[in-house]
């Protein structure tokens, strides 16, 4: 298959959470394009047994073999199958393996060109480290894995775009981590998401890392000494570029349409704003790789695992804008 016939990777993430839930039901509401998922079948015969769902789970070999019609799911199965048994809404670690085998196998597919994009249904960290992967989360093993090294965490809504110049640091390491290249690759990141998403000439807003953007060096000398200047040499380059901006102010400026995206400095700068506004259509993407990889915009949820309330719109609205994101040939 090449092209638009290739189908969307979707992977299926933490078994003993909320994503077998949100695969089934979005597969049932029906997907736009052909979707192939990467996991554990018996996981995903469980969650459709649950919810009533008259789903034919279908193991195949590869997204070469998928056959996608309304009410199957093709499940490529890279991991070692789950116990019938697994305990939902707790840590496992056969879970936690299992879904990084998932990834790891859709992000070989996609740098195959054997599928369209990546999708993917939320991890949870204790599981992989349960099960001995050192990861803070999906982000660091889709550059590890694709060898990217300049990459970067994109938070998107209907209202809002937030890319995050550093990720999962303690918030004690992010000034020393506010360096002149670190600036520089995510203005430019932040450009390159927007061209990705159809806009010609971003425009693109940099927050600043202290209280009023440092007041001119009265709180702190990273936005005049750092920020700044890199805001400088991104309009040099042609970027639309402008700020430090106060971080207080600039992401509801962004809501307002004067930005097409806000660069945020650490990770609850940016995220905050963008969950304020609601998870249910949030959109998590993974700026700089190979292919487009789009995820939900939350966790999963163990409280709730297997009850049967999980909802799937995030899910459903990362699909969708994977979709955006690779134009049909």
């Amino acid at each position: 298959m090449t092209g638009a016939a290739l189908p969307v990777g979707l992977t299926l993430g933490d078994a003993a959470g909320i994503g077998p839930e949100i695969v089934v039901k979005a597969f049932a509401a029906g997907l736009p394009a052909p979707t192939v998922v990467y996991g554990d079948a018996g996981a995903l015969r469980r969650a459709a047994a649950q919810l009533g769902a008259a789903m034919e789970i279908a193991a195949v070999e590869g997204p070469q073999a998928a056959r996608p019609r309304p009410g199957r799911i093709d499940v490529v199965c890279p991991c070692t199958p789950l116990p019938p048994g697994l305990p939902l809404g707790r840590v496992s670690a056969a879970a936690g393996r299992c879904a990084y085998d998932s990834l790891c196998a859709a992000i070989d597919d996609a740098l195959a060109g054997r599928i369209r994009a990546i999708v993917t249904a939320p991890l949870n960290k204790e599981a992989l480290q349960a099960a001995g992967l050192d990861y803070p989360g999906h982000t660091e093993i889709l550059a590890e894995r694709s060898q990217t090294r300049e990459f970067a965490m994109m938070l998107a809504n209907d209202e809002l775009r937030v890319l995050l110049a550093t990720i999962h640091v303690a918030l004690s390491e992010v000034p020393a981590r506010v360096t002149p290249a670190g600036q520089d690759r995510a203005i430019r990141l932040a450009d390159r998401a927007c061209r990705q998403m159809g806009i010609a000439r971003p425009r693109v807003a940099v927050a600043g890392l202290n209280p009023h953007a440092g007041e001119n060096g009265r709180f702190g000398r990273e936005d005049v000494d750092v920020i700044a200047p890199a805001v400088a040499r991104a309009r040099e380059a042609g970027i639309d570029a402008s700020g430090p901006w106060p971080g207080d102010t600039v992401f509801m400026r962004a809501r307002r349409g004067e930005f097409d995206i806000v660069v945020a400095q650490y990770h609850d700068q940016g995220l905050i704003p963008v969950k304020y506004l609601g998870i249910d259509q949030g959109v998590n993407v993974t700026v700089g790789l190979p292919f487009v990889r789009t995820s939900v915009d939350h966790g999963t949820a163990f409280d709730i695992a297997g009850r049967g309330i999980a909802d799937p719109a995030s899910l459903r609205a990362a699909h969708a804008l994977a979709l955006a994101m690779t134009p049909q040939a």
